[in-house]
Protein backbone atom coordinates (compact mmCIF):
# COMPACT_ATOMS: atom_id res chain seq x y z
CA UNK A 1 0.00 0.00 0.00
CA UNK A 2 1.33 3.44 -0.90
CA UNK A 3 2.20 6.10 1.63
CA UNK A 4 -0.29 8.95 1.78
CA UNK A 5 -0.45 12.40 3.29
CA UNK A 6 -1.51 12.64 6.91
CA UNK A 7 -3.90 15.39 5.78
CA UNK A 8 -5.56 13.36 2.99
CA UNK A 9 -9.39 13.65 3.06
CA UNK A 10 -9.74 9.85 2.86
CA UNK A 11 -7.92 6.62 2.09
CA UNK A 12 -10.14 3.81 0.84
CA UNK A 13 -9.82 1.01 -1.68
CA UNK A 14 -12.09 2.20 -4.50
CA UNK A 15 -14.66 4.98 -4.66
CA UNK A 16 -16.39 3.11 -7.51
CA UNK A 17 -17.71 0.62 -4.93
CA UNK A 18 -20.00 3.25 -3.40
CA UNK A 19 -23.24 2.14 -5.09
CA UNK A 20 -23.00 -1.35 -3.61
CA UNK A 21 -22.11 0.13 -0.22
CA UNK A 22 -25.16 2.38 -0.35
CA UNK A 23 -27.47 -0.56 -1.16
CA UNK A 24 -26.09 -2.68 1.65
CA UNK A 25 -26.17 0.18 4.15
CA UNK A 26 -29.82 0.82 3.28
CA UNK A 27 -30.53 -2.89 3.79
CA UNK A 28 -29.08 -2.73 7.30
CA UNK A 29 -31.03 0.43 8.09
CA UNK A 30 -34.28 -1.52 7.72
CA UNK A 31 -33.31 -3.49 10.83
CA UNK A 32 -32.20 -0.45 12.85
CA UNK A 33 -35.44 1.33 13.84
CA UNK A 34 -34.12 2.70 17.14
CA UNK A 35 -31.14 4.41 15.53
CA UNK A 36 -33.43 5.65 12.77
CA UNK A 37 -35.68 7.38 15.32
CA UNK A 38 -32.68 8.93 17.07
CA UNK A 39 -31.42 10.17 13.69
CA UNK A 40 -34.74 11.84 12.95
CA UNK A 41 -34.58 13.73 16.26
CA UNK A 42 -30.92 14.60 15.76
CA UNK A 43 -31.68 16.03 12.31
CA UNK A 44 -34.14 18.45 13.93
CA UNK A 45 -32.18 19.34 17.09
CA UNK A 46 -28.58 19.15 15.75
CA UNK A 47 -27.06 18.39 19.18
CA UNK A 48 -23.58 17.79 17.73
CA UNK A 49 -23.42 20.87 15.51
CA UNK A 50 -19.86 22.15 15.20
CA UNK A 51 -18.34 19.04 16.75
CA UNK A 52 -15.51 17.04 15.18
CA UNK A 53 -15.72 13.36 16.00
CA UNK A 54 -12.97 10.83 15.25
CA UNK A 55 -14.22 7.24 15.30
CA UNK A 56 -12.12 4.07 15.40
CA UNK A 57 -14.73 1.39 14.70
CA UNK A 58 -15.33 -1.61 12.45
CA UNK A 59 -16.29 -0.14 9.07
CA UNK A 60 -19.48 -2.08 8.39
CA UNK A 61 -22.98 -1.29 7.15
CA UNK A 62 -24.17 -0.91 10.73
CA UNK A 63 -21.36 1.51 11.54
CA UNK A 64 -22.27 3.44 8.40
CA UNK A 65 -25.72 4.05 9.82
CA UNK A 66 -24.16 5.39 13.02
CA UNK A 67 -21.90 7.71 11.00
CA UNK A 68 -24.91 8.97 9.03
CA UNK A 69 -26.68 9.62 12.34
CA UNK A 70 -23.72 11.63 13.69
CA UNK A 71 -23.66 13.64 10.47
CA UNK A 72 -27.41 14.29 10.80
CA UNK A 73 -26.69 15.64 14.29
CA UNK A 74 -24.39 18.23 12.76
CA UNK A 75 -20.96 16.66 13.40
CA UNK A 76 -17.96 16.50 11.10
CA UNK A 77 -16.77 12.88 11.20
CA UNK A 78 -13.55 10.98 10.53
CA UNK A 79 -13.60 7.17 10.63
CA UNK A 80 -10.74 4.68 10.73
CA UNK A 81 -10.91 0.91 11.18
CA UNK A 82 -10.50 -0.71 14.59
CA UNK A 83 -9.24 -3.93 13.00
CA UNK A 84 -7.23 -4.50 9.79
CA UNK A 85 -9.65 -7.16 8.52
CA UNK A 86 -13.03 -5.73 9.51
CA UNK A 87 -13.51 -3.04 6.84
CA UNK A 88 -16.17 -3.43 4.16
CA UNK A 89 -14.62 -1.49 1.28
CA UNK A 90 -17.90 -0.70 -0.45
CA UNK A 91 -19.28 0.82 2.76
CA UNK A 92 -16.19 2.99 3.14
CA UNK A 93 -16.68 4.27 -0.41
CA UNK A 94 -20.37 5.02 0.23
CA UNK A 95 -19.61 7.06 3.36
CA UNK A 96 -16.98 9.11 1.55
CA UNK A 97 -18.99 9.79 -1.59
CA UNK A 98 -22.51 10.18 -0.23
CA UNK A 99 -22.07 11.47 3.33
CA UNK A 100 -18.83 13.42 3.42
CA UNK A 101 -17.23 11.20 6.08
CA UNK A 102 -13.42 11.18 6.10
CA UNK A 103 -12.83 7.41 5.97
CA UNK A 104 -9.37 5.90 6.43
CA UNK A 105 -9.83 2.14 6.12
CA UNK A 106 -9.01 -0.66 3.68
CA UNK A 107 -9.82 -4.32 4.27
CA UNK A 108 -6.62 -6.32 4.71
CA UNK A 109 -4.45 -3.28 5.38
CA UNK A 110 -1.04 -4.01 6.88
CA UNK A 111 -0.02 -2.77 10.32
CA UNK A 112 1.77 0.28 8.92
CA UNK A 113 -1.34 1.37 7.04
CA UNK A 114 -3.61 0.57 9.99
CA UNK A 115 -1.67 2.95 12.24
CA UNK A 116 -1.32 5.52 9.47
CA UNK A 117 -5.11 5.61 9.40
CA UNK A 118 -5.24 6.08 13.17
CA UNK A 119 -2.77 8.94 12.81
CA UNK A 120 -5.00 10.51 10.16
CA UNK A 121 -8.03 10.25 12.43
CA UNK A 122 -6.08 12.00 15.19
CA UNK A 123 -4.80 14.66 12.78
CA UNK A 124 -8.47 15.42 12.06
CA UNK A 125 -8.38 17.33 15.37
CA UNK A 126 -11.39 15.78 17.14
CA UNK A 127 -13.12 17.15 20.20
CA UNK A 128 -14.95 13.83 20.69
CA UNK A 129 -13.82 10.29 19.87
CA UNK A 130 -15.53 6.93 19.59
CA UNK A 131 -13.43 3.82 20.06
CA UNK A 132 -13.70 0.05 19.74
CA UNK A 133 -10.71 -1.35 21.60
CA UNK A 134 -9.22 2.00 22.78
CA UNK A 135 -6.49 2.23 20.13
CA UNK A 136 -7.41 5.85 19.37
CA UNK A 137 -7.62 6.94 23.00
CA UNK A 138 -4.55 4.90 23.90
CA UNK A 139 -2.53 6.70 21.22
CA UNK A 140 -3.76 10.08 22.45
CA UNK A 141 -2.64 9.27 25.97
CA UNK A 142 0.79 8.08 24.86
CA UNK A 143 1.16 11.48 23.17
CA UNK A 144 -0.08 13.24 26.32
CA UNK A 145 2.40 11.35 28.51
CA UNK A 146 5.26 12.02 26.13
CA UNK A 147 5.76 8.30 25.53
CA UNK A 148 6.34 8.74 21.82
CA UNK A 149 8.69 5.77 21.71
CA UNK A 150 5.79 3.49 22.67
CA UNK A 151 3.67 4.62 19.73
CA UNK A 152 3.45 2.78 16.43
CA UNK A 153 5.64 4.25 13.68
CA UNK A 154 3.03 6.30 11.79
CA UNK A 155 1.45 7.77 14.94
CA UNK A 156 4.88 8.49 16.39
CA UNK A 157 5.96 10.33 13.25
CA UNK A 158 2.73 12.34 13.26
CA UNK A 159 3.29 13.31 16.91
CA UNK A 160 6.99 14.11 16.40
CA UNK A 161 6.06 16.55 13.63
CA UNK A 162 4.10 18.58 16.19
CA UNK A 163 5.53 20.96 18.74
CA UNK A 164 5.02 20.24 22.42
CA UNK A 165 2.33 22.92 22.47
CA UNK A 166 0.57 21.38 19.49
CA UNK A 167 0.60 17.93 21.10
CA UNK A 168 -0.86 19.40 24.27
CA UNK A 169 -3.57 21.18 22.27
CA UNK A 170 -4.39 17.98 20.32
CA UNK A 171 -5.17 16.10 23.54
CA UNK A 172 -6.72 19.06 25.39
CA UNK A 173 -9.22 19.60 22.58
CA UNK A 174 -10.80 16.18 23.22
CA UNK A 175 -13.71 16.66 25.61
CA UNK A 176 -14.70 13.00 25.92
CA UNK A 177 -14.85 9.58 24.32
CA UNK A 178 -17.08 6.54 24.08
CA UNK A 179 -15.92 2.92 24.14
CA UNK A 180 -17.73 0.09 22.38
CA UNK A 181 -16.18 -3.15 23.59
CA UNK A 182 -15.14 -5.06 26.72
CA UNK A 183 -11.44 -5.05 25.84
CA UNK A 184 -11.40 -1.28 25.45
CA UNK A 185 -13.27 -0.72 28.71
CA UNK A 186 -10.71 -2.88 30.53
CA UNK A 187 -7.86 -0.76 29.14
CA UNK A 188 -9.62 2.50 29.98
CA UNK A 189 -10.45 1.47 33.54
CA UNK A 190 -6.77 0.58 34.02
CA UNK A 191 -5.89 4.10 32.85
CA UNK A 192 -8.42 5.58 35.27
CA UNK A 193 -6.92 3.58 38.17
CA UNK A 194 -3.48 4.96 37.23
CA UNK A 195 -4.98 8.47 37.28
CA UNK A 196 -3.86 9.34 33.76
CA UNK A 197 -7.21 9.75 31.94
CA UNK A 198 -7.27 13.14 30.26
CA UNK A 199 -11.01 13.27 29.59
CA UNK A 200 -14.23 11.43 30.58
CA UNK A 201 -15.13 8.13 28.94
CA UNK A 202 -18.61 6.67 28.46
CA UNK A 203 -18.38 2.88 28.55
CA UNK A 204 -21.08 2.06 26.01
CA UNK A 205 -20.27 -1.62 26.49
CA UNK A 206 -21.48 -1.42 30.10
CA UNK A 207 -25.00 -0.44 29.05
CA UNK A 208 -27.37 -3.37 29.48
CA UNK A 209 -28.86 -2.81 26.03
CA UNK A 210 -25.35 -3.28 24.65
CA UNK A 211 -23.54 -6.14 26.38
CA UNK A 212 -26.56 -8.29 27.19
CA UNK A 213 -27.62 -8.34 23.53
CA UNK A 214 -24.71 -7.37 21.26
CA UNK A 215 -22.15 -9.47 23.15
CA UNK A 216 -24.40 -12.46 23.74
CA UNK A 217 -26.65 -12.74 20.70
CA UNK A 218 -24.54 -10.77 18.23
CA UNK A 219 -21.19 -12.39 19.03
CA UNK A 220 -22.76 -15.81 19.46
CA UNK A 221 -24.31 -15.83 16.01
CA UNK A 222 -21.73 -13.87 14.03
CA UNK A 223 -18.78 -15.85 15.39
CA UNK A 224 -20.23 -19.12 14.19
CA UNK A 225 -21.15 -17.41 10.92
CA UNK A 226 -17.52 -16.41 10.39
CA UNK A 227 -16.19 -19.84 11.30
CA UNK A 228 -18.59 -21.62 8.97
CA UNK A 229 -17.97 -19.20 6.09
CA UNK A 230 -14.21 -19.66 6.47
CA UNK A 231 -14.27 -23.46 6.76
CA UNK A 232 -17.67 -24.86 5.71
CA UNK A 233 -17.41 -27.32 8.61
CA UNK A 234 -20.36 -29.14 10.16
CA UNK A 235 -20.83 -28.05 13.77
CA UNK A 236 -23.21 -30.87 14.66
CA UNK A 237 -21.30 -33.66 16.36
CA UNK A 238 -18.14 -31.60 16.83
CA UNK A 239 -16.43 -30.85 20.12
CA UNK A 240 -16.30 -27.06 20.38
CA UNK A 241 -14.15 -25.43 23.05
CA UNK A 242 -15.18 -21.93 24.14
CA UNK A 243 -12.51 -20.06 26.11
CA UNK A 244 -14.22 -17.55 28.37
CA UNK A 245 -17.77 -17.46 29.73
CA UNK A 246 -18.52 -13.76 29.83
CA UNK A 247 -21.42 -12.40 27.81
CA UNK A 248 -19.70 -13.25 24.52
CA UNK A 249 -18.78 -16.73 25.69
CA UNK A 250 -22.31 -17.38 26.93
CA UNK A 251 -23.70 -16.48 23.54
CA UNK A 252 -21.16 -18.52 21.60
CA UNK A 253 -21.60 -21.61 23.78
CA UNK A 254 -25.37 -21.37 23.53
CA UNK A 255 -25.33 -21.01 19.74
CA UNK A 256 -22.78 -23.80 19.25
CA UNK A 257 -24.90 -26.16 21.35
CA UNK A 258 -27.93 -25.13 19.33
CA UNK A 259 -26.08 -26.16 16.17
CA UNK A 260 -25.47 -29.62 17.61
CA UNK A 261 -21.94 -29.24 18.97
CA UNK A 262 -20.76 -30.73 22.25
CA UNK A 263 -19.46 -27.65 24.07
CA UNK A 264 -16.59 -27.44 26.54
CA UNK A 265 -15.99 -24.19 28.42
CA UNK A 266 -12.66 -23.09 29.89
CA UNK A 267 -12.52 -20.31 32.50
CA UNK A 268 -10.33 -18.67 35.16
CA UNK A 269 -13.23 -17.11 37.10
CA UNK A 270 -14.76 -19.68 39.48
CA UNK A 271 -18.19 -17.97 39.45
CA UNK A 272 -18.32 -17.88 35.64
CA UNK A 273 -17.12 -21.50 35.51
CA UNK A 274 -19.83 -22.52 37.96
CA UNK A 275 -22.44 -20.74 35.85
CA UNK A 276 -21.25 -22.59 32.74
CA UNK A 277 -21.47 -25.87 34.63
CA UNK A 278 -24.99 -25.08 35.81
CA UNK A 279 -25.91 -24.16 32.22
CA UNK A 280 -25.08 -27.73 31.23
CA UNK A 281 -21.62 -27.34 29.69
CA UNK A 282 -18.51 -29.34 30.47
CA UNK A 283 -15.94 -27.18 32.25
CA UNK A 284 -12.22 -27.98 32.41
CA UNK A 285 -8.79 -26.35 32.05
CA UNK A 286 -7.54 -25.63 28.53
CA UNK A 287 -4.76 -28.17 29.09
CA UNK A 288 -7.39 -30.93 29.23
CA UNK A 289 -9.68 -29.48 26.56
CA UNK A 290 -6.82 -29.08 24.06
CA UNK A 291 -6.67 -32.78 23.24
CA UNK A 292 -10.45 -33.11 22.90
CA UNK A 293 -11.52 -30.14 20.80
CA UNK A 294 -12.27 -30.10 17.09
CA UNK A 295 -12.91 -26.35 17.13
CA UNK A 296 -11.52 -23.76 19.56
CA UNK A 297 -12.61 -20.13 19.91
CA UNK A 298 -11.33 -17.57 22.41
CA UNK A 299 -13.56 -14.78 23.73
CA UNK A 300 -11.75 -13.63 26.88
CA UNK A 301 -10.15 -10.23 26.20
CA UNK A 302 -6.88 -11.59 27.61
CA UNK A 303 -3.49 -12.50 26.16
CA UNK A 304 -2.18 -15.97 25.15
CA UNK A 305 -5.21 -17.95 26.25
CA UNK A 306 -4.18 -20.71 23.84
CA UNK A 307 -0.41 -21.21 23.99
CA UNK A 308 2.25 -23.50 22.55
CA UNK A 309 1.66 -26.16 25.20
CA UNK A 310 -1.99 -26.29 24.16
CA UNK A 311 -1.24 -26.39 20.43
CA UNK A 312 1.08 -29.34 21.09
CA UNK A 313 -1.81 -31.36 22.50
CA UNK A 314 -4.32 -30.67 19.73
CA UNK A 315 -5.51 -33.36 17.37
CA UNK A 316 -4.83 -33.38 13.63
CA UNK A 317 -7.10 -30.93 11.83
CA UNK A 318 -8.02 -28.88 14.91
CA UNK A 319 -9.47 -25.45 14.00
CA UNK A 320 -8.55 -22.42 16.11
CA UNK A 321 -10.26 -19.02 15.98
CA UNK A 322 -10.60 -15.89 18.06
CA UNK A 323 -13.57 -13.60 18.58
CA UNK A 324 -12.02 -11.37 21.22
CA UNK A 325 -11.06 -7.88 20.09
CA UNK A 326 -7.30 -8.41 19.69
CA UNK A 327 -5.49 -11.33 18.08
CA UNK A 328 -3.21 -11.69 21.12
CA UNK A 329 -5.60 -14.25 22.62
CA UNK A 330 -3.83 -16.85 20.46
CA UNK A 331 -0.06 -17.24 20.86
CA UNK A 332 0.57 -17.39 17.13
CA UNK A 333 4.28 -16.68 17.53
CA UNK A 334 4.51 -19.69 19.80
CA UNK A 335 2.65 -21.81 17.26
CA UNK A 336 4.94 -20.63 14.47
CA UNK A 337 8.02 -21.52 16.52
CA UNK A 338 6.97 -25.15 17.04
CA UNK A 339 5.65 -25.62 13.49
CA UNK A 340 7.72 -27.13 10.70
CA UNK A 341 5.55 -25.81 7.86
CA UNK A 342 2.72 -23.39 7.23
CA UNK A 343 0.58 -22.48 4.24
CA UNK A 344 -2.74 -20.87 3.31
CA UNK A 345 -5.26 -23.55 2.37
CA UNK A 346 -8.40 -21.40 1.99
CA UNK A 347 -9.23 -17.73 2.25
CA UNK A 348 -8.90 -16.85 5.95
CA UNK A 349 -7.48 -20.33 6.79
CA UNK A 350 -3.77 -20.90 7.47
CA UNK A 351 -2.46 -24.41 8.15
CA UNK A 352 0.39 -24.96 10.63
CA UNK A 353 2.08 -28.38 10.74
CA UNK A 354 3.44 -29.65 14.04
CA UNK A 355 4.72 -33.20 14.56
CA UNK A 356 2.77 -34.39 11.52
CA UNK A 357 -0.47 -32.84 12.75
CA UNK A 358 -2.24 -29.91 11.09
CA UNK A 359 -3.66 -26.97 13.05
CA UNK A 360 -5.89 -24.51 11.18
CA UNK A 361 -5.85 -20.88 12.30
CA UNK A 362 -8.69 -18.70 11.05
CA UNK A 363 -8.49 -15.03 10.04
CA UNK A 364 -4.93 -14.47 11.28
CA UNK A 365 -6.32 -14.89 14.79
CA UNK A 366 -8.30 -11.67 14.42
CA UNK A 367 -12.02 -11.20 15.07
CA UNK A 368 -13.36 -14.09 12.98
CA UNK A 369 -16.89 -12.71 12.80
CA UNK A 370 -15.59 -9.63 10.97
CA UNK A 371 -12.56 -11.14 9.23
CA UNK A 372 -14.55 -13.85 7.43
CA UNK A 373 -18.15 -12.61 7.77
CA UNK A 374 -20.09 -9.36 8.20
CA UNK A 375 -20.09 -8.97 11.96
CA UNK A 376 -23.22 -8.73 14.08
CA UNK A 377 -26.69 -8.56 12.54
CA UNK A 378 -28.03 -5.03 12.15
CA UNK A 379 -30.97 -5.64 14.48
CA UNK A 380 -28.67 -6.10 17.49
CA UNK A 381 -26.26 -3.34 16.47
CA UNK A 382 -29.30 -1.07 16.40
CA UNK A 383 -29.19 -0.99 20.20
CA UNK A 384 -25.40 -0.79 20.47
CA UNK A 385 -25.14 2.15 18.11
CA UNK A 386 -28.18 3.84 19.64
CA UNK A 387 -26.07 3.84 22.81
CA UNK A 388 -23.12 5.29 20.89
CA UNK A 389 -25.22 8.09 19.39
CA UNK A 390 -26.83 8.99 22.71
CA UNK A 391 -23.47 8.76 24.49
CA UNK A 392 -22.04 11.40 22.14
CA UNK A 393 -24.99 13.65 22.94
CA UNK A 394 -24.56 12.94 26.66
CA UNK A 395 -20.89 13.93 26.56
CA UNK A 396 -21.70 17.24 24.88
CA UNK A 397 -24.51 18.02 27.31
CA UNK A 398 -22.37 17.26 30.39
CA UNK A 399 -18.84 18.10 29.23
CA UNK A 400 -18.46 20.84 31.83
CA UNK A 401 -19.31 18.62 34.78
CA UNK A 402 -18.13 15.06 33.98
CA UNK A 403 -15.10 13.83 35.89
CA UNK A 404 -12.14 12.28 34.10
CA UNK A 405 -13.15 8.69 34.71
CA UNK A 406 -15.11 5.87 33.05
CA UNK A 407 -18.86 6.54 33.20
CA UNK A 408 -21.95 4.51 32.36
CA UNK A 409 -24.89 6.00 30.56
CA UNK A 410 -27.83 6.67 32.90
CA UNK A 411 -30.23 3.74 33.40
CA UNK A 412 -32.97 5.92 31.92
CA UNK A 413 -31.14 5.88 28.56
CA UNK A 414 -30.98 2.08 28.69
CA UNK A 415 -34.71 1.97 29.40
CA UNK A 416 -35.43 4.42 26.56
CA UNK A 417 -33.50 2.30 24.06
CA UNK A 418 -35.17 -0.90 25.23
CA UNK A 419 -38.62 0.70 25.02
CA UNK A 420 -37.99 1.93 21.48
CA UNK A 421 -36.76 -1.52 20.47
CA UNK A 422 -39.80 -3.24 21.98
CA UNK A 423 -42.16 -0.81 20.25
CA UNK A 424 -40.44 -1.46 16.92
CA UNK A 425 -40.91 -5.20 17.50
CA UNK A 426 -44.60 -4.71 18.26
CA UNK A 427 -44.16 -5.88 21.85
CA UNK A 428 -45.96 -4.27 24.80
CA UNK A 429 -45.16 -4.54 28.50
CA UNK A 430 -46.95 -3.78 31.76
CA UNK A 431 -46.66 -0.53 33.70
CA UNK A 432 -46.66 -0.19 37.47
CA UNK A 433 -49.88 0.85 39.16
CA UNK A 434 -49.81 3.72 41.64
CA UNK A 435 -50.21 1.18 44.43
CA UNK A 436 -47.18 -0.79 43.19
CA UNK A 437 -45.07 2.35 42.91
CA UNK A 438 -45.94 3.25 46.50
CA UNK A 439 -45.25 -0.29 47.73
CA UNK A 440 -41.82 -0.44 46.09
CA UNK A 441 -40.86 2.90 47.64
CA UNK A 442 -42.00 1.96 51.17
CA UNK A 443 -40.44 -0.04 53.98
CA UNK A 444 -43.25 -0.41 56.50
CA UNK A 445 -45.49 -2.96 54.76
CA UNK A 446 -44.53 -6.20 56.58
CA UNK A 447 -45.44 -9.82 56.01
Amino acid sequence: MTAISIDAPHDIRDLALADEGRRRTEWSERSMPVLRQIRARFAEERPLAGRRIACCLHVTTETANLMITLRAAGAEVALCASNPLSTQDDVAAHLVRDHGVHVYAIKGEDNETYYTHIAQALAFGPDLTQDDGADLVGSLHMISLGRLGDLSGPVRRMAEALSVEERTALVARVRGSTEETTTGVIRLKAMAIEGILQFPIVAVNDSRTKHMFDNRYGTGQSTLDGIVRATNILLAGSVTVVAGYGWCGRGLAMRARGAGAHVIVTEVDPVAALEAKMDGFEVMPMEEAASRGDLFCTVTGNIHVIRAEHFRRMKDGAIVANSGHFNVELDLDGLAEISTARRHVREFVEEFVYDGRRIMVLGEGRLINLAAAEGHPASVMDMSFANQALAAEFLVEHEQTLERKVHCLPASVDAQIASLKLAAMGTGIDTLTDEQVTYLASWDAGT
